[in-house]
């Protein structure tokens, strides 16, 4: 057995945590190509913040659909909750983000996950379209 004390156990690197919060900003402001780079470069395409909050779920919030698509096309968790039980595709029911709403259906997210789930918010905030589309896609 090796009497040698563990590395640094103080918390996480510095320059780790500039490293992933410069990677989620990048989801939020929608810098595709960029944030392509770093998901090439090994970056985990299901990272999450300390809220839980995944990349699909900051670039589908903030109504970056070009974003959000590269994500999931990359093998993102559509229907992973961040910590308060939300979703990304509620996420952006709320914020009335239609194409971006489209691109999370179109890679198989379920209106049903999280709360409140993405049908929910469609119902309480009268998205009749979203509801629509909702039950098209539904077996």
């Amino acid at each position: 057995m090796s009497n040698a004390e563990p590395a640094d156990a103080s918390g996480p690197d510095p320059d780790v945590i500039e490293l992933a919060s410069r990677v989620f900003d990048l989801a939020r402001r929608g810098e595709t190509d960029l944030l392509t780079a770093y998901l090439d470069a090994g970056v985990p395409v299901n990272l999450t913040n300390d809220k839980g909050d995944t990349l699909v779920m900051l670039a589908a919030y903030h109504g970056h659909a070009r974003t959000t698509a590269l994500l999931c096309e990359r093998g993102a968790e559509v229907d992973r909750l961040n910590d308060r039980g939300q979703s990304p595709l509620a996420g952006a029911v709320f914020k009335g983000e239609d194409e971006v709403v489209d691109v999370l259906v179109d890679h198989g997210a379920d209106p049903g996950a999280g709360t409140p789930s993405a049908l929910e918010a469609a119902r309480m905030f009268e998205k009749e379209h979203y509801l629509q589309r909702f039950s098209t896609d539904r077996p």
